[in-house]
């Protein structure tokens, strides 16, 4: 919904193609009309654009991935796209799908168009700043996740005295905050998230918000470090707040 509210405050016209099985219901307030697909409706997406005339599109929110293993009914065009890609990851299948799009004369723009104002930015984003050990937890975080996205599996470590406590895979941001604060002990924790080398804007942007520093502070995390200028950073105002309450040190590097 933010991208529709931001493109719609810049003059555009906003058509939605909505996933059933994720959109929020209240994006239909936001666009001026509203279309809804079920995961896995490539032929249907295609024709609502075509009808509609629309040739750029913009990629916003998210599909959970285990979604795309558990509730997912391919149509022929989806079930042939699977079907040629030698893996399965988030870039391939994604990538897929924009190539798929182009050669329909739909073309996939960066997702952060209308978002620039919310990425994160470089430096400290909280009135406190890592302590020595958060600082030194960051580091090895960050050594840890460019290894993680290099595969492509997740964008999220939790770090606890230099330990990795665990990493994301398919579950997402939150549960793997939830995940490593079970495996802790009570001891805090510092979560690094890192976008992936050449990481692709139009689609699979890092992105953090106000639940990002809800699940820390239930997990006894007490730093997050973000790459800035590639990591979404939504409800940012109401988010930082949330931080600051839980003493939560933020950081954009």
């Amino acid at each position: 919904m933010l991208v529709a509210s931001s493109a719609r405050q810049q003059g555009h016209e906003v058509i939605a193609v909505a996933i059933k099985e994720e959109a929020d219901p209240e994006l239909e307030e936001q666009v001026n009309r509203c279309h809804w697909v079920s995961l896995g409706e490539l032929t249907k997406l295609v024709r609502v654009f075509q009808n509609e005339g629309i040739t750029e599109a913009v990629m916003a929110g998210r599909v959970r991935h285990a979604r795309i293993y558990s509730s997912i009914r391919p149509d022929w065009k989806l079930l042939k796209l699977l079907a040629s890609l030698p893996r399965k990851n988030t870039d391939s299948l994604l990538g897929a799908v924009a190539g798929f799009l182009e050669d329909e004369d739909i073309h996939l723009i960066d997702s952060t168009r209308f978002l620039e104002p919310f990425l994160a930015k470089e430096g400290c984003l909280t009135s406190r700043s890592p302590s020595a050990d958060e600082w030194g937890d960051i580091e090895y975080g960050k050594e840890v996740a460019r290894a993680l996205v290099s595969y492509d599996i997740g964008q999220t470590v939790a770090i606890c005295e230099r330990a990795c406590v665990a990493v994301e895979a398919m579950e997402g941001t939150n549960d793997v905050i939830t995940r490593a604060g079970g495996l802790s002990n009570g001891r805090p924790l510092t979560i690094v998230k890192m976008a992936k080398p050449n990481q692709d804007m139009r689609f699979d942007v890092p992105v953090i918000g106000l639940t990002t520093f809800l699940k820390m502070h239930e997990a006894k995390a007490t730093a997050l470090a973000v790459e800035a200028g590639k990591t979404l950073f939504v409800d940012m105002e109401e988010a930082l707040q949330s931080a600051h309450q839980a003493d939560i040190a933020v950081l954009g590097y």
